[in-house]
């Protein structure tokens, strides 16, 4: 019962509303999370819904955060959603944290948003759960927990532009997500409930071809600057 009622007065932001954000949309409202945030622009289309489960035919067209919010409605009627149909960057970060979020999660599919996530959770000194897919692999790692490492330690630099092709252009296993997705809102839920241990400072890479699981480990980088304003 006591834990709970803290994820009936937890709020989370997802950030996507695709593939990996329906999962865990789906996921959270189910274990009675009280307040979600979803953050997408985008409009449902027919060719994504073989690993976007939270849409349906009927809603091709319609915008995905509404899509998605009817979802888990239909599924938790007494769940507070908040959308913002916009696209996650500078200039709407502040609209988007008028609220507070006490964990964010990833559904994004490109490396630019992901950067924006970590330095905004990082002076906002919150939690992020990372997912990423392609193909036939997974990631999964835990952010900014008790001064842990960010996203930046793991990955300094960004890549090149156009030198990691998205899931639209390299292609995914459909069911990939599914898996990704659930281990992300399992970590959230961790991070709600204050247990187990989270992967903080830990990458877990899944390989769904060679059904394989591996965790990588890492640390924060002690020349990146610690005052969070």
């Amino acid at each position: 019962l006591e834990g709970q009622q803290k994820l009936a007065e937890a709020r989370v932001l997802v950030i996507g509303a695709g593939g990996l954000g329906s999962p865990v949309l789906l996921y959270l409202a189910a274990a009675g999370i009280g307040h979600i945030g979803i953050v997408d622009n985008d409009r449902v289309d027919v060719s994504n819904l073989q690993r976007q489960v939270i849409h349906s035919t009927a809603e091709v067209g319609e915008p995905k955060v509404e899509s998605a919010k009817n979802r888990l409605l239909a599924l938790n009627p007494n769940l507070k959603i908040s959308t913002f149909d916009l696209q996650f960057s500078p200039e709407h970060v502040d609209l988007i944290f008028q609220e507070t979020w006490d964990v964010v999660v990833d559904g994004t599919d490109n490396l630019p948003t992901r950067y924006l996530i970590d330095d905004v959770c990082f002076l906002k000194n919150t939690p992020w759960v990372y997912g990423s897919i392609y193909r036939f692999e997974g990631q999964v790692s835990v952010f900014n927990v008790q001064d842990g490492p960010c996203y930046r330690d793991l990955f300094p630099e960004p890549p090149p532009p156009n030198s990691i092709p998205s899931c639209e252009q390299g292609g995914v296993l459909g069911v990939l997500p599914g898996v990704v997705g659930s281990l992300q809102a399992n970590e959230a839920i961790k991070i709600i409930l204050g247990i187990g241990e989270v992967l903080a400072g830990r990458l877990l890479i899944y390989d769904a071809e060679a059904m394989n699981f591996q965790t990588l480990t890492f640390s924060a980088n002690s020349d990146r600057p610690t005052v969070k304003d």
